[in-house]
């Protein structure tokens, strides 16, 4: 509507212009002109001081980032409308039509380029600030790499557009390049979203103690985007591919707290009792001062088994990382205890009966 409005304005004013065409042309341009330094005008003292009230500071970035080559761009106009009332030579005037429109095309390039890195790096430094990871560090780089060459791209196909080639066949090889390069990148861009994945889920962060499997138990050490760091208590790194650890099964000892549960098996010969067995081994472990009274531990007949009793003991620790050191204190007072009240540990043997005839 303002569009319109400007025509049919610049229309009716340029028909009370003199005849003259070179003078018609300095009056539209110097509209234009007017125009472009009324925005910059605008931006700075109006529009700034409405985003310097909001809570974050990326509509600030984009409006001095984006305010001059959008006053250019308006002059650029100003200029292509008062070269075509000049009346130039065809030729001449095709040529000045696509340099302008080329300077157009680049500074929208530019334009897009500011906007899609403010937002990039205000996503990143938010992000930053919930991970330890150096994924997002990595990752915000490779989002601007990326973005640079997708916004290169369409600026060379409006650039050729301009210039009356045909990129259609152009269109058809990328894409075609497209699909190829995607199946020779497939096992890094697997890596590379299995990353994103990890972080955005919070399935991991730097510092959890994680279990992968029986052989693979440690700290976290890095996030990478490609591969996860991970070191064993028996000071070994490994180093997992990301696409590979976003569909395996992990144990996070950390999450959703650091408290954890603390099973502790034992067995008994059969005909002890069972109740005696209970009280005896629940009193032991209420001894030992890491085990959380609330919730309470509690001890559970588990089975009757070929050659024992079985039984579990179960309770609760605050950090985790109690539970080698609170597990070898349970089993030493519950092999003590058994012992002082004389009830049989047994080991798994075969009683062999022979009949004599």
């Amino acid at each position: 509507m303002f569009l319109k409005l400007m025509n049919a304005w610049l229309v009716s004013f340029i028909s009370m212009l003199p005849e003259n065409a070179y003078i018609r042309a300095i009056f539209v341009f110097a509209i234009y002109l007017a125009i472009a330094e009324a925005v910059l005008y605008v931006s700075a003292n109006f529009v700034l001081k409405l985003t310097k009230k909001t809570k974050t500071k990326v509509d600030d970035l984009i409006v001095k980032r984006s305010m001059k080559p959008i006053s250019l761009i308006i002059i650029l106009a100003g200029v292509k409308l008062a070269t075509t009332m000049i009346g130039l030579e065809a030729g001449t005037m095709l040529a000045v039509e696509k340099g302008l429109s080329s300077i157009v095309v680049l500074l929208g390039m530019w334009i897009a380029l500011s906007i899609i890195g403010i937002l990039i790096d205000n996503w990143g430094i938010n992000w930053a600030r919930r991970t330890k990871s150096t994924v997002d560090d990595n990752l915000i780089k490779l989002l601007h790499k990326v973005t640079k060459i997708l916004t290169l791209v369409v600026g060379i196909m409006f650039l050729l557009d301009v210039w009356g080639v045909n990129i259609t066949p152009l269109l058809a090889s990328l894409g075609i390049a497209g699909i190829a390069v995607a199946f020779a990148m497939q096992s890094t861009l697997s890596n590379i979203f299995g990353g994103m994945s990890l972080i955005i889920d919070r399935s991991l962060k730097v510092g959890d103690v994680v279990e992968l499997d029986a052989d693979t138990v440690g700290n976290v050490l890095d996030i990478g985007i490609r591969s996860t760091k991970i070191r064993t208590f028996d000071n070994e790194l490994i180093i997992v591919p990301n696409g590979k650890l976003a569909d395996m099964r992990i144990k996070n000892y950390v999450q959703p707290d650091e408290s954890a549960r603390l099973v502790v098996p034992f067995n008994v010969a059969y005909g002890s009792n069972v109740d005696k067995v209970k009280k005896l081994i629940l009193s032991e472990i209420k001894k030992v001062k890491e085990v959380s009274e609330d919730p309470a531990p509690f001890i559970r007949f588990i089975d009757m088994e070929d050659s024992s009793l079985r039984f579990k003991a179960y309770m609760w620790l605050e950090d985790y990382k109690q539970r080698f050191f609170v597990k070898d204190i349970i089993n030493t007072k519950i092999y003590n205890a058994l012992n002082k009240a004389g009830i049989t540990i047994p080991f798994p043997q075969m009683d062999v009966h022979l009949k004599k005839k």
